[in-house]
């Protein structure tokens, strides 16, 4: 069964470049080590909610966009083992340096989040999955 990690990130609207050029260079690593895709998704219609929205979750400026990112896993085990080596004291990649790939954004507001579907519907027809 597939699993997802979930991201929502408020980035400057300034870096937005710079932004795309950082996921560029950090999500290949997510694909070599099992994930089956990875979207990156500039916020484009996020309007402002009565209790709570996207914007306040990240405490997003005016000067800043939205981004609503997802990594899909084929399962949880392949996830985990990711996650376990990106996280090893002995893990070295310039892609996931900050030196090398500084974070446009203000790390401290990102959240995230792992996630186990429980329907997914496509244009064949309703799947549980």
């Amino acid at each position: 069964m597939s699993y997802m990690d979930g991201f929502v990130i408020a980035v400057p609207t300034a870096n937005k470049d710079k932004f795309i050029a950082h996921a560029k260079m950090a999500d290949g690593l997510f694909i070599e080590l099992g994930a089956t895709r990875v979207i990156e998704c500039w916020g484009d219609d996020v309007p402002p909610g009565k209790l709570t929205d996207f914007r306040r979750a990240v405490q997003a400026e005016d000067d800043e966009s939205v981004v609503f990112s997802w990594v899909e896993w084929p399962d949880k085990a392949t996830r985990d083992a990711a996650m376990k080596t990106m996280m090893s004291p002995d893990f070295n990649d310039d892609r996931m340096n900050p030196q090398k790939n500084p974070m446009p954004f203000d790390g401290k507001r990102l959240i995230f989040g792992g996630f186990a579907p429980v329907v997914e519907v496509t244009g064949s027809g309703r799947d549980e999955p």
